[in-house]
């Protein structure tokens, strides 16, 4: 008796309970990829044909529930190729979850080397890229640079973006703790409500943000101000404390002692 009622709580208490927070989690992540893929546009575009379906079923317009029949392959197919974009970025970010990573390991970016390379950049009004993988290979952006496979160091990131270099308008990309290639091209943003006053440079580290993980770090040729994009934002005019705070964050990388306490002096 105590068998059949064990399997009875099973069926009708804990498998309904673990459904709804499957359900619930599931919903939740949708949200999280939503928000971070800028695709409310196509939420609301799918809401408004439901809910117009909806009116014309209700009060039963023939006429509008005819056009709808008609049109829906078509909408479906359209929607599918305006908003391809987002689904992309949607998808990107499905495989991009921590539950599918096999290691949560932490990586050496050599945060204070990059930090001060582009802090002594910034006083010289020295423009920089520097991009940071993270889950999302970058094996496409690699291939348009010039291949390096060289340590991380403070020199090698001045000297790359130096006025003189030919590497100087590309940017570097940083994996696996070394500076894999330099001088990439990087995908432009063809987001609108980007300020006018950003350049090709922000525009680039916004463009590659949207399609893959990685973290850029963006100096400002004209003002010197740095600037982190990530998720497909861009967080401008940031101090180089915050800046490498924020990396080691992203990068799941350990402060120094020192680092920590400027964080907490400035905060406190």
């Amino acid at each position: 008796m105590s068998f059949l009622t064990d399997i009875w709580i099973l069926r009708e208490v804990v498998l309904p309970t673990l459904d709804v927070l499957l359900l619930a989690f599931i919903i939740y992540k949708g949200y999280q990829i939503l928000v971070q893929t800028r695709a409310i546009q196509l939420i609301k575009g799918a809401f408004f044909l439901v809910l117009l379906y909806a009116t014309a079923f209700f009060l039963n317009l023939r006429t509008l529930l005819w056009i709808i029949n008609l049109l829906a392959p078509s909408l479906v197919i359209g929607l599918a190729i305006i908003f391809q974009p987002e689904l992309r970025k949607i998808f990107t970010r499905i495989g991009q979850g921590r539950l599918l990573q096999l290691s949560g390991r932490s990586k050496n970016y050599e945060l204070d080397a990059v930090v001060s390379a582009v802090e002594r950049l910034s006083a010289d009004r020295r423009g920089a890229l520097v991009v940071f993988a993270r889950t999302v290979g970058l094996k496409s952006i690699i291939e348009t640079g010039t291949r390096l496979d060289a340590e991380i160091s403070s020199p090698l990131i001045m000297s790359i973006f130096g006025y003189e270099t030919a590497l100087h308008d590309g940017a570097i990309i940083i994996e696996d703790g070394k500076i894999v290639a330099a001088g990439c091209f990087l995908p432009l943003s063809e987001q609108l409500d980007v300020r006018r006053s950003f350049g090709t440079r922000h525009r680039a580290a916004l463009g590659v943000t949207e399609e893959t993980d990685a973290v850029v770090l963006v100096v400002s040729e004209e003002t010197g101000a740095l600037t982190l994009s990530y998720d497909g934002n861009l967080y401008y005019d940031l101090s180089a404390t915050m800046v490498r705070r924020r990396l080691a964050e992203l990068l799941n990388v350990q402060t120094t002692g020192t680092v920590q306490e400027e964080v907490a002096r400035i905060e406190g």
